[in-house]
């Protein structure tokens, strides 16, 4: 059994930060119609993570099959994750933190990482909630937080601000 663990630490989102930046400068060298997002807890501040970057690499169908091709030149593709015509998924663990790069068509069903993001910052109910949840799973099974957590995000599509980004 996989277990989850979180850190709360001001300094690990600044070099959360500078990886992603140093990761977008190399993604836009190589995409440079591509629309690159902080994503997940890392880009919320003062939230709790599982120490991971995760960045959002957004295109446009056209270029979709482009941008798996040059990611798979940079990242390992993410075997454990959905892959369609729409999003595929890539990972880097010998980078610090640990990395995490969905890549998605812009507009699709799964081109959802940056709104939750952005519901996250909007709303500090929210974000309190979340880091509840996964302070309630802290050292406990894995799949059972990512079962609670897809329930969570369930939940953040019908509130008011997501229903605004949608727009």
């Amino acid at each position: 059994m996989e277990k989850v663990n979180f850190i709360k630490n001001h300094s690990f989102n600044k070099k959360a930060e500078k990886t992603f930046l140093l990761h977008k400068s190399i993604l836009t060298k190589v995409l440079p119609e591509a629309d690159i997002q902080h994503v997940g807890s890392s880009a919320i501040p003062n939230s709790i993570t599982k120490g991971d970057l995760d960045i959002q690499v957004r295109v446009d169908v056209a270029n979709f099959q482009k941008a798996v091709q040059e990611l798979s030149r940079i990242y390992e593709l993410n075997e454990g994750s959905t892959r369609n015509e729409f999003f595929c998924s890539f990972k880097d663990d010998s980078v610090s933190p640990p990395l995490g790069v969905q890549l998605t068509v812009i507009g699709s069903e799964l081109d959802f990482f940056w709104k939750f993001r952005d519901v996250l910052l909007m709303n500090q109910q929210y974000r309190e909630e979340y880091d509840r949840l996964k302070a309630e799973f802290e050292g406990k099974d894995m799949d059972r937080y990512r079962e609670a957590k897809k329930f969570f995000f369930e939940r953040l599509i019908e509130t008011p601000e997501y229903q605004m980004l949608e727009k």
